[in-house]
């Protein structure tokens, strides 16, 4: 059969801008599925999603005019329902063939037609027959149904079209946007489809104001983005209109020189090229006094209200150049470089006022403002929570570093949260915490205080910086721990998808500090710190908030590539530091790769199933009660092997430490072997556990090796 590749096209108004990328490859990818499970498409058939402010579009490679007739064996009924004693057909056989459209004038033939097969305990009948292949225009009117329903549409809206008949009148339409045409062209051939009230032809819209012709027509489905991007002035690919303006956005930034380069943003690019059919970057600037402002607020007013691009030096300073992206291109760009320097100026000059504005008040003078702010109603206001900061600050201060870090803790925590009620903040709730920082500074504080204030709310995502001193990371184990505490306190615990108040990020955040700050406080020794400071306003909860920050890093360690058999082995000893946590899993994945590991996973297996059923053992062993040439081998070797391995375990050399072990795989095989652990005469009995006990308790200081047992 010969092939003709496809161009669906639907032409509306313009999109979201931050959902058209995920609207066009939804639109392509269930419009190519449904014709390939229809037999209209092969299986690699290629497929290109087109996205612009107003079209969404596929071209598909290599659909049939016509799908193949198929092979269809439908199951009809039990042998024993459907034939009689005589092997003849029952009325419940033959209405249902008729309903199939068999051919009955030869009951008899039709019946012997039938197939035979196991079904189960019974036999059954089965009737063979050719379902014909879609034809083009019935299968892409059910794919295209299916694309627009299930479209990922943000918010939809309802609009009126004339209905196309005789009797004039209104039918009601719901789409994300109003739609205007719709393009389905099976090589040059229109297919007639209908959707949202349009009839498929062979025509669409160009730029709204740069297009050569209106209407743009398209001869060919291959010809889609070349004739749109000639006649139409539009770059229907979403892919290549982000390339063409991460380019434009480079060889401006190269043109203004000093080493200038467009802030990074992906989102933000995402955006404007959701928001252009055709970019044209110019270059714009501001008054050079705006820039005594804290450049994060410029950065900010400027990509969230304007959608503009920075230009930061090579030293990565705000310069006061920043980039437009353009949808028209006129011969004379001074209008729109004018307007939009114009349009920038008041927002910065709000910027400037709330700056100036904020620094007439120190942090200090709004620490008392917080008593009015509510935070929870369970949990007090944010006065009440700054309070339970600041003496958890202080508590893991003194433990971490003694009078002075407790001290620099406490006022950090105390003033972390002022700058909530700062103009600034108020306007634009990202710089929580860096204004803080600014504020702090110009009231006089030092470096590590302002600082700490700046980075408490760090790691805000994956990926983010930590705190860069001491202050700052006693300062946001505190804050995210008083979070953690107090929610899992009153029950407010994350469910499935749902996390409202990110605890899931909040307590990995404090699993990152500990581990890369090789924090020397222990998991429960923080929540210990935590607790009390809630009064009776929390429930103990203790237990089900740390197993929630070992699943959190047990899943992390398994997206860092350890093993799920690993990381169970170390994390079923709830390790208390979890600065030691890698150092851990090197060691056992080190000790797993050793010939002896599987023997002594199995013996260590062997060994915990005896001391369950034993009861409370005490790990001691009398020398003189050791009978057995296996049991005294076994004493011996773990004698000289255990002091040792236990010597590296302190020194902090845990791989060496496992390592030592492995020689104790022959002692052990030759205990098991040769001796009775459970021998009648009790002291023996015990005795013998006490031995196993000891080897227990040394072969499961790093992990729990009988983990690794297949």
């Amino acid at each position: 059969m010969t092939t003709q590749n496809l161009l669906v096209e639907l032409f509306v108004e313009e999109l979201p801008p931050k959902a058209l990328n995920k609207l066009g490859a939804a639109f392509s990818g269930v419009l190519a599925e449904q014709l390939k499970a229809q037999g209209l498409a092969p299986a690699d058939a290629v497929v290109t999603a087109f996205a612009s402010p107003r079209r969404l579009a596929a071209h598909v490679t290599g659909v049939l005019a016509q799908a193949a007739d198929k092979a269809v064996q439908q199951k009809l009924m039990p042998v024993a329902v459907g034939l009689d004693a005589s092997g003849n057909p029952t009325p419940a056989l033959l209405k249902k063939l008729q309903a199939l459209g068999a051919d009955l004038s030869d009951p008899v033939a039709a019946v012997a037609a039938l197939k035979r097969a196991p079904d189960g305990k019974a036999e059954a009948l089965f009737y063979d027959s050719v379902a014909q292949g879609a034809s083009l225009q019935i299968g892409l009117q059910k794919a295209l149904e299916e694309a627009l329903a299930k479209l990922p549409i943000p918010k939809v809206m309802q609009y009126q079209l004339e209905t196309d008949c005789e009797l004039p009148g209104w039918s009601s339409v719901n789409f994300v946007r109003p739609a205007h045409s719709l393009i389905a062209l099976h090589g040059s051939t229109v297919v007639p489809v209908k959707a949202l009230g349009l009839t498929a032809g062979n025509s669409t819209q160009g730029h709204r104001f740069e297009a050569k012709v209106l209407p743009v027509l398209l001869p060919h489905a291959d010809q889609y983005d070349e004739v749109l991007k000639r006649d139409g002035s539009v770059i229907a690919s979403f892919a290549e209109r982000r390339a063409e303006i991460v380019r434009q956005l480079q060889a401006a930034a190269a043109k203004v020189g000093g080493g200038c380069q467009p802030i990074e943003d992906d989102a933000l690019l995402d955006e404007v090229t959701a928001l252009v059919e055709r970019p044209n970057v110019l270059t714009c600037q501001f008054e050079q006094e705006f820039l005594g402002v804290p450049q994060e607020c410029l950065i900010l007013t400027m990509k969230a209200n304007q959608k503009y691009f920075p230009l930061l030096d090579a030293s990565g300073k705000l310069t006061n150049r920043f980039l437009v992206v353009s949808n028209i291109t006129p011969d004379d760009a001074s209008f729109v470089i004018g307007g939009n320097e114009r349009v920038v100026r008041p927002r910065l000059a709000d910027a400037k006022f709330f700056f100036d504005q904020d620094r007439k008040k120190t942090l200090e003078s709004r620490v008392e403002g917080l008593s009015k702010v509510v935070y929870h109603n369970k949990l007090g206001t944010q006065g009440e929570r700054m309070a339970r900061v600041c003496a958890i600050a202080k508590a893991i201060g003194q433990q971490l570093g003694g009078d002075l870090l407790a001290q620099q803790a406490e006022q950090a925590a105390r003033l972390a949260k002022t700058d909530l009620l700062t103009d600034m903040v108020g306007e634009f709730p990202e710089l929580q915490g860096i204004m803080g920082g600014y504020y702090a500074r110009h009231d006089g504080l030092t470096s590590e205080v302002a600082e700490a204030i700046e980075d408490h709310y760090k790691p805000r995502f994956a990926g983010d910086d930590l705190p860069r001193n001491n202050v700052g990371l006693v300062v946001a184990l505190a804050d995210k721990l008083e979070t953690l505490v107090g929610m899992f306190g009153i029950g407010n615990v994350p469910t499935g998808d749902k996390d409202p108040f990110a605890l899931r990020r909040h307590a990995l955040g404090v699993i990152r500090m500990l581990v890369e700050k090789d924090v020397a406080l222990g998991l429960p020794e923080l929540l210990a710190l935590s607790a009390p400071v809630f009064g009776d306003k929390i429930v103990g909860t203790a237990d089900a908030l740390i197993e929630f920050f070992y699943d959190r890093l047990s899943g992390s360690l398994r997206e860092q590539g350890f093993s799920a058999q690993e990381v169970d082995a170390v994390m079923a000893l709830r390790p208390a530091r979890l600065c030691q946590v890698n150092l851990f899993l090197t060691a056992v994945r080190a000790f797993a790769a050793l010939p002896e590991s599987p023997a002594l996973a199995a013996a260590n297996k062997r060994i915990g199933n005896i001391l369950k059923k034993a009861g409370e053992v005490d790990a001691h062993v009398n020398p003189a009660l050791l009978h057995e040439d296996a049991e005294k081998g076994l004493y011996a070797a773990m004698q000289k092997l255990l002091p040792e391995s236990e010597a590296m375990f302190k020194a902090g050399d845990y791989t060496a430490s496992l390592q030592t072990l492995a020689a104790l795989r022959a002692p052990v095989d030759a205990f098991f072997d040769d001796v009775m652990v459970n021998a009648e005469e009790m002291d023996l009995r015990l005795n013998r556990q006490g031995l196993l006990k000891s080897l227990h308790v040394a072969m499961n200081r790093v992990a729990d090796l009988s983990r690794l047992a297949t």
